[in-house]
């Protein structure tokens, strides 16, 4: 659907771009009269090409850090389970690879994609294969099925398969997936401060139906004071927000102590990381993991059959993860083209399927591109050199890995829901007159927060918009590879039931 035509806002340098701030989304600008560049940086990155500064840059980048720095704490803990042997991974080491590969791979993203997209251990993947490792594989097992994905997904991308099709899905669902991805940040960010928990008969409103405990106090004051900023086009307005919040936390956490909330213990705790001072600011950091994988190991152990479903499965989530996620961070930044497609992307895709097998090689699960590369892209991100800023804070963070902690959930979590509510607005671009593209935007809309996953969400817009847009009779208009990516999508769903015949 062609998005309505109107005068781009103008910016003032180093500002946030005043429609994105105002939650206004308007066409793709043209290229405009050539921006002659200021030096061999800007000619590289195209930042003046762009409309952006260094300065704009280096603070997306920064911003996107500190939403994302938490998969540092987190993905140690999800990974920190017992294999089918009983074996286990070193928690230590599992956080220096964790940011170790989510520096490499993001620098390389800028260096090589020159997009603001963030690289790191993939939420939902690494709890996939943990769930595998304890039921089936060792972790060296499992890990190598992941290498095994990602050099799958890399012959893809260089074939051109990965590419048409992302190009393949049409405007209406890319812009349902943007809108679904923001309203699965907003959960995110709901659910990491504490406001949503689990709970009789589904969610539950914080502690016992209440804003109750201190860390949601943090979170409240961050919202607020975030959006107040965001409002008065204030610059790095959600960087000061994290900022603020972290340090408004250490000073609650040093006057109540207020300790860590774990499972039903301490529910008006802090969700994930205590914002205490660290004794020691600096740690050597334990790469041992690196290279501990078994390439084949999990075909002798479980069969062919079986271990190429996992890796089908991994694949699945994996490929369509990043085309949720690149159409979503590309619409918020003004990025995409008139068609919703992402110039020059196949050089973001063959890094991101790299980043696929490099997770599994450093033995911290794949990695992909994350949908929280849109908090910088809303603080003025535009180019790689945002990214190359967040790959070198990532880096830096296998040293301070202790100061990275104490930024916690509640401080970051209002970026996300801000950032939510800036890629919703982008909903008032769907069509809503014809049904047989209503449904198919409303369930990829709809999925994605409620079950978690990007994935989920345009599987189900994708094999509903085939359907119905064949029995209207306007199956002409379904792209050929739209046939091929609902059948895979339905094999996806059904793989449960054929992993039990094998």
């Amino acid at each position: 659907m062609a998005e309505k035509s109107g005068p781009p806002t103008r910016t003032a340098p180093g500002d946030t771009p005043a429609d994105v701030a105002a939650g206004v989304r308007t066409p793709r600008r043209s290229d405009g009269p050539r921006v002659r560049p200021k030096n061999g940086l800007d000619r590289y990155f195209e930042i003046s090409a762009r409309r952006s500064t260094v300065t704009r840059e280096l603070r997306g980048g920064l911003t996107t850090f500190f939403t994302m720095a938490y998969i540092v704490i987190l993905n140690p803990i999800i990974l920190s389970g017992t294999d089918i042997t009983g074996g286990s991974l070193p928690f230590a080491s599992i956080a220096a690879v964790t940011a170790l590969i989510a520096g490499v791979m993001t620098i390389l993203m800028g260096v090589v994609g020159r997009y603001p997209f963030a690289v790191a251990a993939g939420l939902g993947i690494n709890a996939i294969v943990a769930v595998f490792a304890a039921t089936q594989l060792t972790w060296p097992e499992i890990m190598g099925l992941v290498v095994l994905e990602g050099l799958l997904i890399t012959v893809l991308v260089l074939t051109g398969f990965r590419r048409a099709v992302f190009e393949a899905i049409p405007p209406q669902l890319k812009t349902a997936i943007a809108v679904g991805i923001g309203f699965f940040l907003t959960i995110i960010g709901l659910a990491d401060a504490g406001v949503i928990r689990p709970g009789s008969p589904l969610i539950s409103f914080g502690v016992n139906g209440q804003l109750a405990g201190w860390p949601l106090l943090v979170f409240v004051v961050g919202l607020l004071l975030t959006s107040v900023l965001v409002v008065r086009r204030v610059k790095g307005a959600l960087l000061i927000g994290i900022v603020a919040s972290t340090l408004l936390a250490i000073v609650v956490e040093e006057i109540a102590d207020i300790g860590v909330r774990v499972g039903a213990d301490n529910p008006r705790g802090w969700a994930l990381q205590l914002p205490r001072w660290p004794d020691e600011v600096i740690s050597a950091p334990d790469l041992s993991l690196v290279g501990n994988f078994s390439l084949f190991g999990g075909f002798e152990r479980i069969g062919v059959v079986a271990a190429l479903l996992i890796v089908f499965s991994i694949m699945i989530a994996d490929f369509f993860d990043t085309v949720g996620t690149v159409t979503a961070v590309g619409a918020e930044g003004d990025l995409l083209d008139e068609k919703g497609n992402l110039p020059k992307s196949q050089p973001v895709l063959l890094v991101d399927s790299l980043a696929a097998a490099a997770g599994g090689a450093g033995s911290v699960s794949s990695n992909t591109t994350y949908v929280e590369s849109t908090a910088g892209v809303a603080d003025g991100a535009r180019t790689g050199l945002a990214s190359v800023a967040t790959g070198v804070l990532f880096l830096l963070a296998m040293f301070f890995t202790p100061l990275v902690q104490i930024v916690p959930s509640e401080a970051a979590a209002p970026a996300l829901v801000i950032v939510g509510a800036l890629m919703i607005s982008q909903i008032r671009n769907l069509e809503w007159d014809d049904m047989s593209l209503v449904i198919p935007a409303f369930l990829t809309i709809a999925l994605m927060p409620f079950t978690y996953s990007i994935t989920n969400g345009i599987g189900a817009g994708v094999i509903s918009y085939v359907l119905l847009r064949s029995v209207v009779g306007r199956r002409r208009e379904v792209h050929p590879l739209m046939w091929v990516i609902a059948v895979l999508f339905l094999v996806y769903f059904a793989l449960e039931p054929l992993q039990q015949l094998f």
